[in-house]
């Protein structure tokens, strides 16, 4: 299962999850608790519960370039276009906007 820190204006605000049978985000207590905190997306309201789907979030999906981006991606990193989220892994440190996701190793003792 993979993992990602995702940022909003450089700061951590929440975990993403790969799991077995599909994907968690989780927002940070820290930022939670923060009074000026805002969601990530209006379909991912700041609550402390875990949000699960059987699919990437679209709002996540959204971040994944297209087109001949998308194209150059896949053929620099070998990635499957139906590995989403191996795909946002690897495109979307730096994302054009507020958001970002950068991936979390195991052995770094994360989550």
């Amino acid at each position: 299962m993979r993992k990602a820190e995702v940022l909003l204006h450089d700061r951590p605000v929440g975990v993403l999850e790969e799991l077995e049978r599909g994907y968690r985000f989780t927002y940070c207590g820290e930022y939670l608790n923060d009074p000026k905190a805002v969601p990530v997306s209006l379909t991912l309201p700041l609550k402390a519960e875990p949000f699960e789907d059987k699919r990437l979030f679209p709002f996540f999906d959204g971040l994944i370039p297209e087109g001949w981006l998308l194209k150059i991606a896949e053929k620099t990193w070998k990635i499957d276009p139906r590995d989403r989220m191996g795909l946002l892994l690897a495109c979307c440190r730096d994302c054009i906007g507020a958001a970002g996701v950068v991936p979390i190793s195991e052995e770094a003792g994360h989550g």
